[in-house]
Formats: C-alpha cells, sequence, structure tokens
C-alpha cells in the first residue's frame, strides 16, 4: 500500500438496515483499541487525532468514515503497528475477538462531567429518539429503493444473453489470474465501496485504486450481471490463494461493486451511478455489459418504464437522504452538549492511553 492515507466505509445505511464489515476490516489487526460510552462526536475526535499522529509518525492509515456524520470517523487503521482505534458505540456492531487481549475498550464517558450532563438530560433522551425514528425511516426510504430497483433489473434480466454475460465472466478470470496460483490462504477484507450519508452517496474509487495499474470499469444497466462477475473474482482468488479487497453496494449489502487484488495490482469496479466514472488512465479499460450480454434494443424498447423507474428510484434514496440529514442534524446538536461537558485535560488524557495502546508511542 503505497498511498499514506485511505478512505473506507466499515458500515452503511442500507436497504437492509445498518450493516457492519468492521470484524472483516480489522483481519489479521491484533491490536484493537475500542472506545465505549456512547459519547456523540468525542469518539470521532480522538480517533482523528491518533490517526493525523500516526500520519504525522509517517504511517500509512486507513481512515474509516462515519455514514452518520460527513466528516467524522469511526476508526483508524494503522496497518504498520497492527493497530486499530473504532468506535464500539451503538450501532456500530464489532464482535470482540479476544477482549482483554486483541481488544481493549476505553470509555470516553471518563471525560465528561456528568454533572453538566444533568440539565441536558431531557434534550439528550429526545435527540436520541429523534435520531432513532429518522434512521429508521432512512431506512425503509432505501428499503423502497431497492424493491423499485429490483422491478428496473427485471428489465435487463429477461433480456440478459445468460451464456454471454458468463463469457465475460470467464474473460475477466483469465485477465486476472491465467493459470496463476499462491501456495497460501487468502486474505479477504470487505467493506463498502461507498455509502448513503446525509450529504448523498459518497465514495472513494479514486483513492481506492490508486495503487492499482490495471482499472477494468464495468458499465451496464441493472441486471447486467456486473455483482455476478464479482462475486465470481472473488471466489477464484479465494480459491487460488490470491488476497482480495471486496467493495459490497452501500444500497444492498449482499451485491458487489468492486474487488481489488493488491498483489496483482488489479481493480475492476461497476462504474454506473452513484460511482459512474470514466476512463482517465491510458490503462483504464471499459467492460461494457450492456453491449455484451443484454438484447439490442431493450433501451428504446423500454424507455418508458426505465424513466419511470428511474425516477421513483430518485424520490425514494432523495427521501432517505433526507431524514438521514435529519438524524445528523440531531447527533450534531447531541456531540455540542457533550463537548461542553468535556473535560479537556481529562480527554488529552484519554488521548495519550489510546495512542500508546495502539502503539504510537513504542
Amino acid at each position: 500500500m503505497s498511498v499514506k492515507e485511505r478512505h473506507i466505509y466499515a458500515g452503511g445505511n442500507t436497504a437492509r438496515g445498518y450493516r457492519s464489515f468492521l470484524n472483516a476490516i480489522l483481519t489479521g489487526i491484533n491490536r484493537r483499541v475500542v472506545l465505549a460510552g456512547d459519547v456523540e462526536g468525542l469518539a470521532s475526535s480522538l480517533i482523528e487525532k491518533v490517526g493525523k499522529k500516526a500520519v504525522q509518525l509517517g504511517k500509512q492509515v486507513e481512515w474509516i468514515h462515519s455514514p452518520f456524520v460527513n466528516g467524522a470517523f469511526d476508526g483508524v487503521v494503522i496497518p504498520e503497528w497492527s493497530a486499530a482505534v473504532v468506535d464500539g458505540g451503538y450501532p456500530r456492531q464489532l464482535k470482540p475477538e479476544g477482549p482483554g487481549v486483541i481488544e481493549t475498550c476505553v470509555n470516553v464517558q471518563d471525560a465528561v462531567d456528568k454533572q453538566k450532563l444533568v440539565s441536558y438530560q431531557e434534550e439528550i433522551a429526545a435527540l436520541l429518539e429523534r435520531i432513532e425514528a429518522s434512521t429508521l425511516e432512512a431506512h425503509q426510504a432505501f428499503a423502497e429503493a431497492l424493491r423499485i430497483h429490483d422491478e428496473w433489473e427485471a428489465v435487463f434480466i429477461a433480456h440478459l444473453d445468460r451464456e454471454k454475460a458468463n463469457r465475460v465472466g470467464d474473460e475477466v478470470l483469465h485477465l486476472f489470474f491465467g493459470e496463476e496460483t499462491q501456495a497460501k490462504r487468502a486474505r479477504i477484507r470487505r467493506m463498502y465501496l461507498g455509502a448513503a450519508t446525509p450529504a448523498g452517496p459518497k465514495d472513494f474509487v479514486p483513492n481506492l485504486t490508486a495503487d492499482a495499474s490495471k482499472r477494468y470499469l464495468i458499465k451496464g444497466r441493472p441486471g447486467s450481471g456486473k455483482s455476478t462477475i464479482l462475486k465470481r473474482l472473488v471466489a477464484e482468488a479465494e480459491r487460488r490463494g490470491f488476497d482480495a479487497e471486496v467493495y459490497h453496494c452501500g444500497l444492498d449489502p449482499n451485491s458487489l461493486d468492486m474487488v481489488v487484488l493488491p498483489e496483482k495490482g488489479l481493480a475492476i469496479f461497476d462504474s454506473t451511478a452513484p460511482h459512474e466514472y470514466f476512463p482517465e488512465r491510458d490503462a483504464d479499460e471499459v467492460i461494457d455489459m450492456y453491449a455484451r450480454a443484454i438484447q439490442p434494443g431493450t433501451d428504446e424498447r423500454y424507455q418508458e418504464q426505465i424513466a419511470s423507474f428511474q425516477n421513483r428510484y430518485k424520490e425514494a434514496t432523495k427521501k432517505g437522504t433526507t431524514r438521514l440529514k435529519a438524524a445528523e442534524d440531531c447527533r450534531i446538536r447531541l456531540a455540542s452538549i457533550y463537548r461542553e461537558a468535556t473535560d479537556e485535560s481529562k480527554a488529552a488524557e484519554l488521548e495519550a492511553a489510546i495512542s500508546n495502546l495502539a502503539g504510537a508511542d513504542k
């Protein structure tokens, strides 16, 4: 990994609710500092300070961005130290693998003057209730978007030549592996390509593919077999012993949007909205699934129906984004309350302790 700072999402506000790949991201990381206490804003601030210290020391870091508040962090990974600092607050769902050995918990409430919170007790409860309600409404809107997307897909699935689609998949496997295998166990890391956020869908494709010497951009329509090819590629990488970074869809975590093979310097990703990119390097190559596997004239034949799906889909995702923004506003207010009650000297002590646990002072 030559890129000094990488940017990823571990959790997502999806059509299936909040889903996290945090444990998969931390595969092979043996020193995990988990920030407990659910103090809105403080965990992100501590994560950012520890991560910046690692950067200043010349270490490579992976910033785990929050899908709840734009600009906030849910964690930072420092591979050289085999360390990570992550927000363990609800609903991030870190499953412990070795409490007290691999995971060390730090309670960020230790930096908060609880007496200063007493007068805010009712407001805090009301804000938490609104966050939960708004987030649920967002997930319901995204679930509706996925149902519309499924209907949209059905049009193209009905006109998909599976033999041709499978042929494209075979070509991709050959391009990526040829006859190569490695006598080791593959390391598979799973995360999201992007996320639904209060500011709309966000992704870090240029950053995540910066080290790839060759990129394949898959174009096509919903239901044209893009995710199927990526799933075949992951299965083959695992079988042949090649490490893979697997990036799931931010709307439907059961679907894949990108696969990167670091050892091969190869990346392949679904390059359609909301993460649409175009060739910008000499080595970039487009794989057009519509041209190669969908019956010609399908777009024209179903033009009105497709336009209806597009409009309904946009409305549903827009509603989801609006509700995420409402939840974010509550989180920002909550963070201001806790910031007012934070003892800065105790917060500094926590930062020093966390840095030490992560390995910054060794």
